[in-house]
């Protein structure tokens, strides 16, 4: 389980196919603080299981399946992405509940500064807007977003400016692949809705 609060964003060195997996190593620092392996690490959102780290850098086993559905299918060595660690209770909770369980891949459509802030429209897979509500909850390459605007499948959030600079963000253009995960209280929501009828 995570928040959506994004400790740093670390730099890609190497993602490669192996006989059993992908093999995905990040350079890293702050998530390296207290880590062991088998820890839980969201990277870009996507939960990921330590596999063997060392004093700057962190090695991670995909799935074909996980390279798929979320926009690894595009990182290459020296990509930016967003790294937090597992929620700890009795700390802090900002953002909100995320369990790193990609949705799908959205794609950006608009990303533009507007006054000091900047306006980010994403474009959700066809369907997935029945979870989207406005002032509700997205998670974006693993960053918690709160929903601005909501028209079908697409919607838009305000980034402020230390959100570009602490996320992957900064690196991000329109038509770039984004990973979705929508608010965990609107799906339980929906089969609930969908038992009861039943």
């Amino acid at each position: 389980m995570f928040t959506g609060i994004v400790e740093e964003t670390g730099h890609v060195v190497a993602f490669t196919q192996g006989a059993d997996s992908w093999k995905l190593q990040v350079a890293a620092g702050i998530v390296l603080a207290d880590a062991a392996p088998g820890d839980s690490i969201a990277v870009n959102g996507c939960c990921l299981t330590i596999t063997l780290f060392d004093a700057k850098n962190v090695w991670f086993d995909v799935l074909e399946e996980t390279r798929r559905l979320t926009n690894f299918s595009t990182l290459a060595a020296g990509a930016a992405v967003n790294l937090e660690r597992a929620l700890r209770f009795g700390g802090k909770m900002g953002g909100h509940f995320v369990t790193g369980h990609v949705d799908g891949q959205g794609v950006i459509e608009v990303f533009e500064p507007r006054g000091a802030d900047h306006y980010l429209r994403v474009r959700a897979p066809a369907g997935l807007g029945r979870y989207l509500i406005h002032k509700g909850s997205i998670t974006i390459d693993g960053i918690s977003l709160t929903v601005a605007e909501v028209e079908g499948d697409a919607f838009a959030v305000w980034i402020i400016p230390t959100t570009i600079q602490v996320t992957n963000l900064r690196e991000k253009r329109a038509g770039a692949p984004v990973n979705l995960e929508f608010d965990l209280l609107g799906k339980y929501v929906e089969k609930l809705a969908v038992v009861h009828r039943t």
